[in-house]
């Protein structure tokens, strides 16, 4: 270890940057972030300085640097961009013994600014010790991808109840135990999510229960996995993914996404196709509370999002009336994801105001929907689950007016590396549809938007193959 890590109190102590321009209004915010008194030497600052003093939030030394700048700081930063600039900042501080940084200058600095992932009041500090700041700030975006954005409110939540856990909670080690239950169970989700109102109802009854009543809560998390592509997992469902201790998951959810979970999750599958059902609804319902009521944290996975074609309500009205907390967190629908690979814009100034989102397949065979009035509304039309009756809704919408011209386009597997499209016109969409095997799921997209993938197509095939 080639610095010692150390967080510095700056709240209303007097700190100095000293710049030749602009190139460190982002470090003097960092220290105003920290909430030191922050003055900054530059002979000709730049608009982003300016607007720094101009809000109160810096005073601003218009000059050059001069040794009695120093007095009584207690951090320096240098970036003035000349070496002799800089080695004369670097020698004062020093001769003074304040901490000094010197941007990209690892010899001239005592310090080191490391790459920061904020979630007041929680701080992450990587630094490669000045080796390599660049692979620093890498790791950065990858951590803070991680870290939920709601972590720092967790933290002021947790910081409200320390004096009443400590307390009504003597043992030490319990008291541990509690707060690692705490931050892995619903009422931490339930603040990260935004439902504080409820968390601290939750948690107030946590505090003051008898210690044999402290076991974990189960938690359901009615989870979207999106169309396909495992890049397209939202981050709130990757975290759950790696906390869950079972997951449920449907036919539709992409064999690479389970590898984001954790080694020792219990997997339940539960998919359906077309009258082969692994489990009825009634069953995964059970098997969601029988789950949820031994304290465990579940993950139901599904394809796309849970409220669109996913039976996501059902399953979250039935955890509901059992007494058991359900969250959802949506994912990316088939509609938008599948069509923004095919290059179909789903709305379009010139062809299309709207877009309708339909299922093929009813509760008990035909889908209840208005043909006639998606014919006439001039709309975009996504099918899902379409591709045993598409040649019937190409029917019922060219008998209720829709051109037997109009666009059409079958997408099988989309957003993933086996994404396959056909397009033609709405009159062939049966034998559109027919040219697929079965495997992967279809989506059907209707309308004059379709045009947009064909140009694309086009352009982009030559594009396609060189890279091919």
């Amino acid at each position: 270890m080639r610095y010692f890590p150390a967080f510095i109190e700056l709240r209303r102590r007097p700190a100095l940057v000293v710049v030749g321009g602009d190139a460190a209004a982002r470090k003097a915010e960092l220290l105003v972030r920290a909430g030191a008194n922050v003055a900054v030497a530059a002979e000709e600052p730049g608009a982003d300085l300016r607007a720094l003093a101009e809000s109160g939030r810096v005073t601003l030394i218009e000059r050059t640097f001069r040794a009695a700048d120093l007095a009584g700081c207690t951090v320096i930063i240098a970036a003035t961009g000349d070496e002799h600039a800089d080695t004369a900042v670097s020698e004062a501080a020093r001769g003074a013994g304040i901490p000094v940084n010197v941007a990209d200058a690892p010899a001239l600095s005592t310090f080191i600014v490391p790459a920061i992932v904020d979630r007041d009041p929680l701080t992450v500090a990587i630094s490669s010790g000045g080796a390599s700041p660049v692979l620093a700030r890498v790791v950065r975006a990858r951590v803070e991808a991680l870290l939920p954005t709601g972590l720092g409110r967790l933290a002021r939540f947790a910081e409200g109840f320390r004096r009443a856990v400590r307390g009504t909670i003597a043992d030490g080690l319990e008291r541990r135990r509690f707060w690692e239950r705490f931050f892995a169970g619903p009422v931490a989700e339930a603040v990260l999510a935004g439902d504080e109102r409820w968390a601290r109802e939750r948690m107030l009854k946590d505090v003051n229960a008898p210690v044999a009543e402290r076991a974990p809560e189960g938690i359901v998390h009615l989870v979207g996995a999106g169309p396909g592509d495992p890049d397209l997992l939202t981050l709130r469902a990757h975290r759950l993914l790696q906390d869950a201790d079972v997951i449920v998951y449907d036919r539709l959810v992409a064999p690479e996404l389970l590898d984001y979970a954790r080694r020792d999750a219990e997997r339940i599958y539960v998919g359906k196709a077309r009258g082969v059902h692994v489990r009825s609804q009634d069953e995964i319902n059970a098997a969601l509370e029988e789950h949820a009521r031994a304290g465990r944290r579940v993950v139901r996975l599904k394809g796309g999002d849970p409220f669109v074609f996913g039976r996501g309500g059902e399953e979250r009205d039935h955890l509901t009336r059992a007494g058991i907390r359900a969250e959802v967190v949506p994912g990316i629908t088939a509609a938008t994801g599948c069509a923004a690979a095919a290059g179909i814009p789903l709305t379009d100034r010139d062809l299309a105001h709207g877009v309708s989102i339909v299922t093929g397949q009813g509760r008990d065979g035909e889908a209840d929907v208005d043909w006639a009035a998606l014919a006439r509304s001039g709309q975009t039309i996504v099918v899902y689950m379409g591709a045993k009756s598409a040649d019937r809704i190409a029917g019922r919408l060219i008998e209720s007016g829709l051109s037997a011209a109009t666009r059409a386009a079958v997408i099988e597997n989309g957003t993933r590396a086996d994404q396959r499209i056909e397009t033609g016109r709405v009159a062939d969409l049966g034998a559109l549809a027919a040219r697929f095997n079965g495997h992967g799921p279809l989506l059907i997209v209707i309308g004059d938007v379709v045009r947009r993938a064909d140009a694309w197509s086009e352009t982009t095939a030559p594009l396609r193959a060189a890279a091919g």
